[in-house]
């Protein structure tokens, strides 16, 4: 599978124009592309294919009006051009049903807060001796290596992102040599609001809830930014600050989320998760809440390290009734308000928790081996019935108060005050 690794990048004054001028030229590049398109589908005419896009590509080098192109790497404006055919291929799959449904490919434009450019294989770039980044027109650009790459790259994407940063993102092909070794636990994951992620064993993650802790900075920020006059060099400024702190919250969120996935891989065998409708849930009054939890990149993040460290993920669908039926019984008795946390099953007596229920019941949803002891808080009073009270093949022994449990014939665990009720039946 192929993987990314990012880094941080740190151009220089004249690295950061050289990126700057590449940026533009492959936004160009890839805005000419799609207006040649659009000219021959309103004309009529056949669809241009990408190698007459490449031919013409080279044929504007040579005009006073696009010489300029020449400055930059060959190879970024090419892939711009591969950019904008697989932005059409996703779009005509997205029609006929292959994948998900896309818009159709859309004009850049220079005042775009994300820019990228990207180097294959052959673009003649790779990584100096001393750990600098050599891009050709460019130069040997300064990286904050976190770690190491565990293979030679194939692609690399130089980013500058909304807050002004710059990253490079290396694409890196591996292997089954990663695979951990085979372990015994297998876990259902609920995830929620009140509690981020309940698993089946009882075990409760808080929920860090990130982007409530800084709004009052976000607040801040936006206020000032709304203060500063349209065009001026200060409201310029006044927006990179309020790119930073959400930039800022979205890193320590993406944190979180790879802590835990990893932690979960590392810990179980096989996980199982629920499909949630996150479209759905983002329009109610807990939009808020819902993106600042971020579980479909919690999920995504699960999905792919599962598949690289050999183990099972599952995903059950989100019209599974898990808070509907009893883990400990499988009786179904019907849909509860948000705010009903805990209650009583009204067959077995079993006092459920709501999340530590419900992920027990994502658990034996996916076919994992599970037990639903965690579900269980507590043994519930449940009298017997006064007509069911003689139905018993033994009457209990005694109608004091035990001092334990005591078992029927049967092995099963009783409750002691069920059976008094029943004898006062």
């Amino acid at each position: 599978m192929q993987l990314r690794y990012g880094f941080r990048l740190y151009p220089n004054g004249p690295q950061g124009s050289a990126l700057a001028r590449a940026f533009g030229c492959a936004r160009v590049v890839f805005n000419d592309a799609l207006r040649a398109r659009e000219e021959a589908r309103a004309a009529g005419l056949a669809f241009v294919t990408l190698g007459e896009l490449s031919k013409r590509l080279t044929a504007a080098k040579r005009t006073t009006k696009r010489v300029w192109l020449a400055e930059v790497s060959s190879v970024i404006l090419q892939q711009s051009l591969r950019d904008l055919d697989a932005a059409y291929r996703n779009f005509f799959d997205g029609l006929v049903g292959k994948r998900p449904k896309t818009g159709p490919p859309r004009f850049k434009s220079k005042r775009d807060t994300r820019q990228a450019i990207r180097f294959t294989g052959n673009g003649r770039w790779k990584i100096t001796h001393g750990g600098k980044l050599r891009l050709p027109k460019i130069g040997d650009v300064t990286v904050k290596w976190s770690r190491g790459l565990p293979a030679d790259p194939t692609t690399v994407t130089v980013v500058k992102d909304s807050a002004g940063r710059y990253f490079a993102s290396f694409v890196i092909e591996t292997g089954p040599e990663e695979v951990l070794a085979p372990t015994t636990p297998e876990v259902g994951v609920d995830l929620g609001l009140g509690h981020f992620a309940v698993q089946s064993d009882g075990r409760k993650i808080d929920s860090p809830r990130f982007l409530r802790r800084a709004e009052k900075q976000l607040r801040k920020a936006q206020r000032s930014l709304s203060r500063k006059d349209k065009g001026s060099a200060n409201r310029g400024k006044a927006r990179l600050r309020v790119a930073r702190a959400h930039a800022r919250v979205a890193d320590a969120r993406r944190e979180f989320h790879h802590q835990l996935s990893t932690q979960l891989i590392r810990e179980n065998q096989a996980i199982a998760v629920e499909d949630l409708a996150v479209k759905g849930l983002a329009r109610t009054r807990l939009a808020k809440s819902v993106h600042d939890a971020g579980w479909s990149q919690f999920v995504s993040m699960l999905e792919y390290k599962a598949s690289r460290y050999g183990r099972t993920f599952v995903r059950i669908g989100r019209f599974e009734p898990t808070s509907q039926v009893c883990s400990d019984c499988g009786i179904k008795d019907g849909p509860k308000p948000l705010h009903i946390r805990e209650w009583t099953c009204g067959a077995c007596g079993t006092l459920l928790d709501r999340d530590i229920n419900a992920a027990v019941n994502v658990a034996k949803a996916a076919g994992l081996a599970v037990s639903a002891r965690g579900a269980q808080v507590r043994p519930g009073l449940v009298p017997a019935q006064c007509d069911e009270a003689g139905t018993h093949p033994e009457p209990p022994r005694s109608t004091e108060r035990p001092t334990g449990i005591a078992p029927d014939k049967m092995g099963e665990d009783v409750n002691p005050r069920a059976l008094r009720v029943a004898a006062q039946c």
